[in-house]
């Protein structure tokens, strides 16, 4: 289908530790086949299947259905969204790291042996690879990274699945319960159910990238049509995937099921195993978090590339040519934004590394207006639904009800970020 839909967040990141709403991953499964159609319908303007202008990316369309105003706006939040993307990736990247060295040294010291390691410094090391390969040009042409990535992603998650059903079949029976983690109080109990909703939200940016994937397609059959099936498919085996690894996770940790369940298996032989799993969720975000990037690199570049066209600081290009390596051009301006933007996302990461409250806050802080709101109101423009319509007050039902959601997801994992923070 196109080359960055396998960088949306795997199965295995966030969605384990999420017991309070079992259902609600089928639940957002329908909600993101909703919108993905509804956008789905506004690739081509003004008809969605044989009108004459093609618009290529989310941005393009609020701009064309909504307006400049509403342009700016999604703009904001897309690139919060990537933004926060990417220091998600720092924080995973961080704990399996952590996660090899931890199986190593019960390997090595025993089951007994304290093995307590910190995430900052494999925050730092992730850091300095991702200032290092952000210099990389034209790094968004590599297709061969979207192949890689999603080779990665399937090779851990199975893992991970086979392990946690393994995990179940050693301990004799399931852990956990059907009603969750326990609370001491029902006010606690509602802030881990309100961050559960922020988390499993992270795991569907999928509407973000609808149009930029239908771009790639060959008509006839229109676009809309092959777009349509192919996302319900994607989506059906990715929510397979995310219930598989959500459901064995908790069947084998219960309780105590860690957000990456491949972070759980400390003690588990064949300890190599737990090791390459890690090391591919690792190799995965290496690239990803730069697909989650270059957008954000593209976008500023040009913005001071039309800011300021008679800087040399930002216009000059100089060619470097290394020992055994092909030349290439780099100039002072990508040299110092990328590797600052690098260096905030790791910062934020090493702030709060608190991985599904922080997953659960960036979710609940886009789900509703990028998945939803903007959705449903280009979808009002493009088939001109009258207001008051039965159509209409049914998406305006839709669009109220996962606002809701957002709020309680936001309210939720803000609370155990600041809860963490403080204890």
């Amino acid at each position: 289908m196109g080359g960055e839909e396998e960088d949306q967040e795997s199965p295995l990141l966030g969605i384990a530790s999420q017991p309070d709403e079992p259902e609600e991953p089928l639940k957002r499964t329908g909600i993101t086949i909703i919108s993905t159609n509804l956008l789905c319908d506004c690739y081509r303007h003004p008809d969605p299947e044989c009108g004459p202008a093609r618009i290529r990316s989310y941005m393009e369309a609020v701009k064309v259905y909504l307006g400049e105003k509403s342009q700016k706006v999604s703009g904001v939040l897309v690139l919060e969204s990537l933004w926060g993307g990417a220091a998600a990736y720092v924080i995973t990247a961080a704990t399996s790291m952590r996660a090899i060295q931890k199986s190593n040294c019960y390997h090595r010291e025993g089951h007994q042996a304290p093995c307590a390691y910190g995430d900052t410094f494999y925050m730092l090391l992730f850091g300095l690879v991702q200032i290092v390969m952000s210099q990389i040009p034209d790094f968004h042409k590599m297709e061969w990274l979207s192949v890689v990535a999603a080779m990665m992603s399937f090779t851990y998650s199975f893992i991970g699945i086979a392990l946690g059903f393994a995990k179940v079949i050693e301990n004799g029976k399931i852990m956990g319960s059907i009603t969750g983690v326990p609370a001491s109080t029902l006010a606690n109990k509602l802030w881990l159910v309100f961050e559960a909703f922020g988390d499993i939200a992270f795991a569907y940016p999928y509407s973000i990238i609808v149009l930029e994937i239908q771009d790639t397609l060959k008509s006839p059959p229109p676009e809309n049509q092959t777009m349509k099936r192919a996302s319900m498919v994607a989506i059906f085996v990715t929510t397979c995937f995310y219930l598989c690894c959500g459901c064995f996770g908790y069947a084998a940790f219960g309780n105590d099921t860690p957000g990456n369940i491949l972070t759980g298996f400390g003690f588990y032989e064949p300890y190599w195993l737990i090791d390459f799993a890690n090391a591919c969720v690792v190799l995965h975000l290496v690239g990803g978090y730069q697909i989650y990037s270059q957008p954000v690199f593209a976008f500023c570049e040009r913005w001071f590339t039309k800011k300021f066209p008679n800087s040399g600081f930002v216009n000059n290009f100089y060619t470097i040519k290394l020992p055994l390596l092909p030349g290439f051009q780099w100039n002072l301006l990508r040299l110092c934004f990328r590797t600052a933007y690098v260096v905030s996302t790791t910062g934020i990461a090493m702030l709060f590394p608190y991985f599904n409250s922080v997953l659960g806050l960036l979710g609940a802080l886009n789900f509703w207006p990028l998945t939803i709101y903007f959705p449903v109101e280009m979808y009002f423009v493009q088939k001109q639904v009258g207001a008051w319509t039965k159509k209409w007050i049914a998406l305006q039902t839709f669009s109220f009800v996962c606002f809701l959601v957002t709020v309680v997801g936001f309210i939720g994992s803000l609370e155990a970020i600041i809860s963490a923070k403080l204890s």
